[in-house]
């Protein structure tokens, strides 16, 4: 609300302006937010040394700002630069192109993150509007909603960036928090770290009929609104018969089981996260069992992509592993390019940076994006280079996908923090909930 009566001038000149582009990158158009036309009583212009163009419009009063924006080829998408006052929750924002609500976040980032979602335009001009719709004033805080720019780019948005995260309220973290409760409050206070954080769910030779079982989460999750993310991890020799081994046992099952899984997720949205480890793990294999493994994993893109609504990324191991050229070789060869991208450090502590460093020297590559598994990387990776239920590691940044860089998608907890890498360093075997490690993992934690 900012019951402020200073810079009302300016906002009423940025009014008269109504349109002004803040330049045009190849395929993308659009206009600073301190020139779009707002109620002088609803909101100002200030200036912001992190904003583009060290300016930015500070919404404080329900109301909605408009412009006009010209685009010269067809847009794919639209994005907004935005952050929000937080006061007994986030500003709400509502954004539409030509009276059409294309966007709908709650802007819950304190610092400058980008909202955007796929829209179909035409070449030629757009109003386009930015609503903030849910004011409040509480006792010491302020809800305001803050924009700095609004783009039309020809690219398609991201899938996380204005999805719903699923919170399982029947997770094992949910339900040994719970019971711990009333015995162990503070430990139960750590654990609910883990608990009210969105993981993904894997399947794989453990699943049954892969079809019905997908098609039951994502049925539930799609219930609450949300977008899921599954993680396809059935192919043959998998883990190199480690403590993960298993899969299909011939490629003409892993073929049926793929195309069964796609068919679980149906016409919904869903992210897929496919087969961690088994392109950059390729070397234990032998020469044929290579060539078959790139030929099941590019069908399996294939299949999956094929399904509109999925959004595949295919896993690409970590930078400790290849050279991102070596690796890039080989998401090309396995059929990247009808993927969303590639994910990386998944069930690994590598650092987030320095994934993000070599993501970026991979994507350069193979001109994809990527997201980071962050689930367990808070204090990156043990002394002794010990993958396997290290001791004395930290959960790692929250699921986001305000990354901050434009070519990581998100940044999600794929490898459930808790459960086991397998039976090793007292561990029970792979993928079963050790409660112990859990703990530990959210008690180091920077939160």
């Amino acid at each position: 609300m900012l019951r402020r009566f200073t810079s009302l001038l300016v906002v009423a000149l940025a009014a008269i302006a109504g349109f002004a582009s803040f330049g045009r990158a190849a395929g993308r158009s659009g206009v600073e937010a301190e020139t779009l036309s707002l109620p002088p009583s609803a909101g100002t212009v200030y200036r912001d040394s992190a904003a583009s163009g060290g300016k930015a419009l500070l919404i404080w009063s329900d109301a909605k700002a408009t412009a006009r924006v010209t685009t010269t080829a067809t847009a794919r998408s639209i994005s907004v630069r935005a952050r929000g006052d937080q006061c007994a929750g986030a500003p709400h924002m509502v954004v539409a192109v030509d009276g059409s609500v294309v966007l709908r976040a709650d802007v819950a980032s304190a610092g400058w993150a980008t909202y955007a979602a796929n829209a179909a335009l035409a070449h030629g001009r757009h109003r386009v509007s930015v609503r903030f719709t849910n004011d409040y004033i509480g006792s010491g805080c302020d809800r305001n909603l803050r924009v700095d720019t609004i783009a039309l780019s020809t690219t398609a948005a991201a899938p996380f960036v204005t999805a719903t995260w699923y919170i399982d309220p029947h997770s094992n973290a949910k339900t040994q928090a719970d019971a711990w409760r009333s015995s162990r409050a503070t430990d139960a206070a750590a654990l609910d770290k883990i608990a009210a954080a969105p993981q993904a769910d894997w399947f794989g030779d453990w699943s049954g009929p892969i079809r019905q079982a997908v098609a039951a989460r994502v049925s539930t999750i799609a219930a609450a609104h949300a977008l899921p993310t599954l993680v396809a991890y059935d192919i043959p020799l998998r883990d190199c018969s480690s403590y993960s081994g298993g899969g299909a046992t011939s490629p003409s099952a892993y073929r049926t089981w793929i195309r069964d899984f796609a068919a679980g997720i149906g016409k919904r949205r869903a992210i897929v996260i496919l087969e961690p480890d088994a392109l950059a793990g390729l070397d234990c294999l032998s020469a044929a069992d290579r060539q078959t493994r790139i030929a099941l994993l590019r069908d399996a893109v294939s299949v999956l992509a094929s399904h509109r609504g999925v959004f595949v990324y295919l896993d690409a191991g970590n930078s400790n592993w290849h050279s991102a050229h070596d690796i890039a070789a080989r998401l090309e060869q396995a059929g990247v390019e009808r993927a969303q991208g590639f994910a990386l450090n998944v069930s690994n502590f590598l650092p987030t940076q320095v994934e993000r460093q070599y993501g970026d020297a991979v994507s350069a590559l193979t001109g994809k994006h990527f997201v980071v598994d962050t689930s367990r990387n808070g204090l990156g990776p043990a002394p002794d280079g010990q993958w396997c239920n290290p001791s004395d590691r930290a959960l790692g940044d929250r699921p986001t996908a305000a990354t901050g860089d434009p070519l990581a998608d998100a940044y999600l907890w794929i490898k459930r923090p808790g459960e086991s890498d397998g039976a090793c360093n007292g561990g029970p075997n792979a993928g079963a909930w050790w409660s112990d490690y859990a703990l530990g993992l959210a008690q180091r934690a920077g939160y």
